[in-house]
């Protein structure tokens, strides 16, 4: 029941899973807080502020979103080849 002494476990929170939470949550709140985005200025090639900064959001939340596929993908392959080619 109990885990051995002898075998270090790895931290669950370690500073990638944060850089990947943060990638996830960034464009989350960004949409969240309309009081941010709720006006027509700036405009740009004419189109009020409210629709191209939504827009702007969907291409930044793409990279994001990638981005932190990528690194958990990264923090995958270190966490296998540390626990000996086993997978969790």
């Amino acid at each position: 029941m109990s885990q051995s002494p002898d075998v270090p476990r790895e931290p669950v929170v370690t500073p990638m899973r944060v850089v990947i939470g943060l990638c996830l949550f960034v464009p989350f709140v960004a949409m969240l807080w309309v009081g941010s985005y709720a006006k027509t200025d700036p405009q740009f090639i004419g189109i009020p502020f409210f629709y191209w900064y939504q827009m702007l959001w969907v291409l930044l939340s793409t990279l994001l979103t990638m981005t932190a596929y990528q690194l958990w993908q990264r923090d995958q392959r270190a966490r296998s080849g540390k626990n000996g080619g086993t997978a969790e």
